[in-house]
């Protein structure tokens, strides 16, 4: 059993082993469609929400932009997100894609182990 500043118990996860949500936007259905894919069969992600009709507004090259946009709601754990930054970095086609990791304070306990065993490596 792990222990942590006086806190143990059976749902207890080791830091790695923490469930992140990261969101990122994509231009169109296409790109969303081909980095959901190769996140999760790449084992980076365990699942991937695509989200349409999502609208987004910012400065960018010194003028204010409104766009549609594909959001990318991306269930991994902490031990997962460096390599799934770089390979989003790799896939995407913004110039610089947003990247944003929520820890995951609670949830269905099996739901949350089922994201924890679909990024699994090889062999652990």
């Amino acid at each position: 059993m792990f222990k942590f500043k006086g806190f143990a118990g059976p749902n207890f996860k080791p830091m790695t082993d923490q469930v992140i949500l990261a969101l990122t936007s994509c231009p169109d259905e296409a790109s969303a469609q081909a980095i959901a894919s190769a996140l999760v069969q790449e084992r980076l992600a365990t699942c991937v929400n695509r989200i349409g009709g999502v609208r987004s507004t910012y400065f960018w090259d010194a003028r204010l932009q409104d766009e549609a946009e594909i959001l990318l709601i991306i269930k991994t754990t902490a031990g997962r997100l460096d390599e799934l930054r770089t390979r989003l970095g790799a896939l995407h086609p913004y110039e610089l894609p947003e990247l944003l990791a929520i820890e995951v304070a609670g949830g269905n306990e099996r739901y949350l182990d089922w994201v924890r065993m679909g990024v699994q490596r090889k062999g652990e």
